[in-house]
């Protein structure tokens, strides 16, 4: 008799887990499903994937550096903004919306500025702000310029700050960031010029020999509350932009259809009635012109740069007697 005990053999080395294909059915269902979900969120967010792009992305798609000002000129102009909506959500805006004073208001600002924006959400939806340089869409949004963002909005009643260095010329647009809103109006632009007395473009062309005419009378609200240029705001031909080149010959005429004194320069900066430059001046605040008076003025446009006209009555401009005079 043998004390040897005897083992069941070994079967097999490895243990081998075997399941149902109903079970292999619904795992593949399962993973089906969250690839299916995980893609419709990716793709449905893809404007705001794109929207800010990381540096080193920017820099090898040779994207430019629009926050970089050779030189800072140490102003600094404050923009308050108010993301508003119409009553059936069709029309949204800052500010005011359109046909009414202060809708989008366009910043005037010269390589080097900063603005500073103050943004509150006065309406119903969520909001969220930058810069770009891009005329469509929320692509291209200037870094440091944004308040919030698609996946952490401005709730309604909530606001915020952000900043924007001006780095070149062009034009640029602030927005809402939201997909869709700047398309139903929450746009508007940023008019970057050359410092005046600045670098290389501020010297002034040779006459060129084309000659440009402009009429800018003044006009008075019933109250007068509100002052414009050609309109009240809301109405065609308000303080319209005037765009001409170095060296070209400017006439300007004005005329006095309000009730009030009122005299007219081509200002460097619209606060300061005496900046006024290239002899532009028609009458002044101690001579100005008396309701039903007119003049006109005729000088060579200077440097390249952003100037504004104004109405050079102490305090006018401030009520709205001014506009945008972009030399190129």
């Amino acid at each position: 008799m043998s004390n040897e005990t005897e083992h069941p053999p070994n079967e097999s080395a490895h243990q081998v887990y075997r399941t149902t294909s109903a079970r292999t059915g619904k795992m593949l269902a399962i993973m089906l499903g969250i690839c299916i979900v995980g893609g419709a969120i990716f793709f449905g967010m893809w404007d705001y994937w794109i929207s800010q792009p990381a540096p080193v992305v920017a820099m090898m798609a040779g994207e430019a550096d629009h926050t970089a000002p050779a030189t800072a000129t140490g102003k600094t102009i404050t923009q308050d903004l108010t993301f508003i909506e119409s009553d059936d959500f069709r029309t949204l805006a800052f500010n005011a919306l359109p046909g009414e004073s202060d809708n989008n208001p366009t910043i005037n600002m010269n390589v080097g500025d900063t603005v500073v924006f103050n943004v509150d959400n006065g309406g119903i939806s969520f909001h969220s702000f930058g810069v770009t340089k891009s005329t469509e869409g929320i692509t291209g949004i200037i870094p440091g310029s944004e308040i919030g963002s698609m996946s952490s909005a401005l709730k309604p009643g909530e606001d915020g700050s952000s900043k924007f260095v001006a780095g070149e010329e062009g034009t640029y647009y602030y927005i809402c960031t939201v997909p869709g809103h700047r398309e139903q109006g929450m746009v508007g632009e940023i008019i970057i010029g050359t410092a005046v007395g600045g670098s290389s473009s501020s010297v002034a062309a040779a006459p060129t020999g084309v000659s440009h005419k402009f009429t800018l009378d003044f006009v008075e609200s019933d109250d007068f509350r509100t002052l414009a240029f050609n309109a009240l705001p809301g109405e065609a031909g308000h303080n319209p932009e005037i765009r001409v080149n170095s060296g070209d010959e400017v006439t300007i005429t004005t005329n006095n259809i309000g009730k009030s004194f009122h005299a007219f320069g081509v200002v460097t900066n619209p606060e300061d009635f005496n900046s006024v430059v290239m002899d532009s001046a028609i009458a002044a605040a101690t001579n100005p012109l008396k309701p039903g008076e007119g003049d006109s003025t005729t000088f060579i446009a200077g440097a390249p740069g952003t100037y504004y006209y104004i109405c050079t009555v102490p305090g006018h401009a401030l009520q709205g007697m001014q506009g945008s005079f972009i030399i190129e």
